[in-house]
């Protein structure tokens, strides 16, 4: 791959402080600032939306979707169908803060995700991610990266802090259901909710784990974010007990047998990232 210009830096280390990677384990997200600079995000923006909108298969109106549907355009995979994007998903940063911030010596990608708000997109219910993945362990996290500056009415993602740790409401995915119920158990239990904007160049970092959701976009333009979902470069697959662990292992993992390493095609290892 060539070199990127100074200007496009997606690859150079990011000095974390031992004070946020333990801020991190204990409140299982962080939000960092200045992660990526205005000259990166502006230049990978157009090319991830122009493949988000190529590949979006959701045509129906917002008023006539359910609760998933209306909380954002959903396109996965993206590396798979652009070098660009392959590109930007490859990047050493990200990598790194995330082996980092999990403690571990590498880390593979489970998959890219971009997550588009539309103008009048609804809320994102409260649920944990790994609810979908059939990983062995928890040593897993989201990289979510606003491709513009996030204000409040825009539905920036919010964090119950500490929530990494608290079991209950794990079996729910994202719906109605999960808004009610697991946002009644954050404030029973007393989880600080981390709900602020997302300046341009922020980026969070959450435990699969982690109870999170977002608001609205009562804004007049799309919130654009990507993810980059990592995991331990040793993370196992375990047996698929639902049918979105089963659909995520026939979609990432289908060339990896149950107990295995998830070494396969679609989990390369990112970080360190081999030069041969």
């Amino acid at each position: 791959m060539p070199a990127l210009a100074p200007s496009l830096d997606i690859d150079s280390h990011y000095p974390l402080t031992a004070d946020q990677i333990a801020r991190f384990r204990a409140d299982g997200f962080i939000k960092l600032k200045q992660v990526l600079s205005a000259e990166v995000i502006n230049h990978y923006r157009p090319i991830i939306t122009s493949e988000v909108y190529r590949l979006n298969t959701m045509h129906l109106p917002i008023e006539q979707r359910d609760t998933y549907n209306k909380a954002f355009l959903q396109v996965g995979n993206i590396w798979t169908k652009s070098e660009t994007v392959r590109e930007f998903c490859w990047g050493q940063r990200l990598a790194r803060m995330a082996a980092e911030l999990l403690g571990v010596k590498g880390v593979r990608m489970y998959h890219d995700q971009a997550l588009y708000k539309e103008a009048g997109g609804g809320v994102t219910p409260w649920h944990a991610d790994q609810y979908y993945w059939p990983m062995s362990n928890a040593n897993s996290i989201t990289a979510w990266i606003p491709l513009q500056a996030t204000p409040m009415e825009m539905g920036p993602l919010a964090f119950a802090k500490g929530s990494h740790k608290f079991e209950a409401g794990r079996e729910l995915g994202i719906s109605d259901e999960s808004e009610k119920e697991i946002g009644r158990s954050m404030k029973d239990h007393n989880y600080p909710l981390d709900d602020t904007p997302f300046d341009l160049g922020e980026v969070s970092f959450h435990y699969g784990w982690t109870f999170h959701r977002a608001g609205p976009n009562t804004s007049c333009q799309p919130r654009a974010v990507m993810t980059i979902i990592y995991m331990d470069q040793d993370m196992r697959l375990i047996e698929p007990d639902t049918s979105a662990r089963k659909n995520d292992r026939a979609t990432f993992a289908a060339d990896v047998e149950v107990g295995a390493i998830m070494n396969g095609r679609m989990t390369p290892l990112i970080w360190p990232l081999d030069k041969v």
